[in-house]
């Protein structure tokens, strides 16, 4: 039976002197698809867009008057800085906010708007958290912790204890996105007291999975990197109190990919006309993929829209992948022999389909790559039937593209690009804090050896992800290591991998 401290604590937050109760809307489309009732609840549409607020002010609210004199420090990259910085203000309480130098400035220039003091410090939220530590034990302000603490996993609690309120009928599972961990745990402690048959399902990003990874470890284990996309949730370790009740009353944790949360922002548009963060349609996506997993149909599910603090210029990025996302896109290279009629015998296969996009560059005179996108039904099983339906053709080798990272970021924009001499090249893609000059300082790190090869997008996010060709000197492999473990960049090498070698490679390889 869940802590019945923690249900007296959600029953007894201050949460709606600055929140609201946000509705638990119906998504008629999602439904209509999935074949089970679908509904939404909108924390998107608190003041500042996030769920955030709502455990901020609640552990604020309970400060004593001396505390409150001391002042408040907290550290984020835009959710819960906003949420803190809008309860001192309605509380009357000094706050100083530790941010990211990688935080958009839309998110910073909200968070002064509310008349919080700003210090932006490192590159990452870890590197800010500890920074804000520090401030803290100097100047005497008390911390406030984004999900890691009572009083907060209380505050977020209050968002169970609305959607059972709003909805008395059946609930199946309630599925909610997972970053630190405190919004889970206060919806999990709640919804079990008042209803344990309901299912409570984190969701989480298939490469920031802190709290799967520790449950089925049995300990909070520590992430050596998170991924950026989902940057609202992009936490390398569970918090202490949240893992404790996770333990306990969390059913199931779903892992989603960057496509799947593309795909559920789209969603989540199609039904209520408004754009989600990736953090925020993190549990839609989960939500989909579970029913898909599980076969299920007229079961009544709830996604929590946990934010909708998303910037403008990421919409490109999201509507490309949400394709992909949805399985309405399918991403294939084909080899073909590089003689009269066979390009015609490859479009002819693709006739009654669509084709999203087509690049094709010739070769050498024995064979020739496309790099292709199809329009998809919807179905997953339909790109394993094309790629069948291609393969009955014997003079086609087709290398299937959908789910490979590399040719999505950087290798479909890139093709025709193989290299007329055969340098000794390496190919490593890289991810670097996105600030002023950062391209130029990532550029001046690798002064010491010839670029081969480079392609950098920026998809208003923190970070930069760029493609590196490098050559590097017999006998160099072990000081270009230790460099690249110097200059502290997130990076993985990609050499060897098949889309590099079948678009880019040299005319040797």
């Amino acid at each position: 039976m869940p802590s019945l401290r923690y249900i007296k604590k959600i029953l007894g937050a201050s949460v709606y002197d600055v929140a609201i109760e946000t509705p638990l809307d119906f998504a008629r489309a999602l439904s209509s698809r999935t074949k089970n009732d679908v509904f939404l609840k909108r924390e998107d549409l608190q003041s500042v867009f996030s769920f955030k607020l709502r455990g901020a002010y609640n552990k604020m609210a309970l400060l004593s008057e001396a505390e409150k004199k001391r002042g408040v420090i907290a550290a984020s990259a835009g959710n819960h800085a906003q949420g803190v910085a809008l309860s001192a203000q309605r509380l009357g309480i000094n706050a100083l906010i530790v941010m990211p130098t990688t935080t958009p400035e839309i998110k910073s220039q909200s968070v002064k708007a509310m008349g919080a003091e700003i210090v932006l410090f490192g590159d990452s939220y870890s590197e800010s958290c500890e920074h804000a530590y520090e401030l803290a034990k100097k100047s005497g302000r008390v911390f406030i912790h984004p999900y890691d603490d009572e009083d907060v996993i209380a505050g977020q609690g209050t968002v169970a204890m609305e959607i059972l309120r709003q909805h008395t009928g059946r609930i199946d599972a309630i599925f909610v996105p997972v970053g630190g961990g405190g919004l889970i745990a206060g919806v999990a402690v709640y919804a079990k007291f008042v209803r344990p048959d309901i299912k409570i399902i984190g969701v989480e990003p298939d490469d920031s999975d802190c709290l799967k990874q520790a449950l089925e470890a049995g300990h909070r284990v520590v992430l050596e990197q998170v991924g950026l996309f989902a940057d609202g949730v992009a936490v390398k370790q569970i918090g202490v109190e949240p893992f404790e009740l996770a333990q306990k009353y969390v059913d199931e944790v779903i892992t989603v990919s960057t496509d799947e949360i593309c795909a559920s922002i789209k969603d989540i548009f199609d039904d209520t006309r408004s754009i989600a963060e990736p953090a925020g349609a993190l549990a839609t996506a989960g939500l989909k993929k579970y029913i898909e997993r599980e076969n299920v149909t007229n079961q009544t599910m709830i996604a929590i829209d946990s934010g909708a603090n998303m910037n403008f210029d990421r919409l490109r990025y999201v509507a490309e992948r949400a394709q992909v996302g949805e399985h309405r896109e399918i991403l294939l290279a084909v080899t073909i022999p590089e003689k009269p009629g066979s390009f015609f015998s490859f479009c002819e296969l693709l006739s009654d389909r669509n084709i999203t996009e087509f690049n094709y560059r010739y070769f050498d005179s024995e064979k020739a790559q496309v790099f292709v996108g199809i329009s998809s039904n919807g179905i997953s099983q339909d790109r394993t039937h094309l790629i069948s339906r291609l393969e009955e053709n014997p003079d086609f080798k087709v290398v299937d593209m959908t789910e490979n990272d590399l040719a999505k970021e950087h290798i479909r924009y890139m093709v025709g690009g193989h290299s007329s001499r055969e340098p000794k090249e390496s190919i490593y893609s890289f991810e670097f804090p996105e600030r002023p000059r950062a391209l130029l300082r990532f550029l001046k790190d690798f002064g010491a050896w010839n670029i081969t090869l480079f392609h950098y997008r920026n998809h208003g996010a923190a970070f930069g992800k760029v493609l590196v060709g490098i050559e590097i000197p017999t006998g160099g492999e072990k000081m270009f290591k230790e460099a690249l473990k110097h200059f502290g960049y997130s990076f993985q090498e990609e050499t060897n991998k098949p889309a590099y070698q079948l678009f880019l490679g040299g005319q040797a390889r």
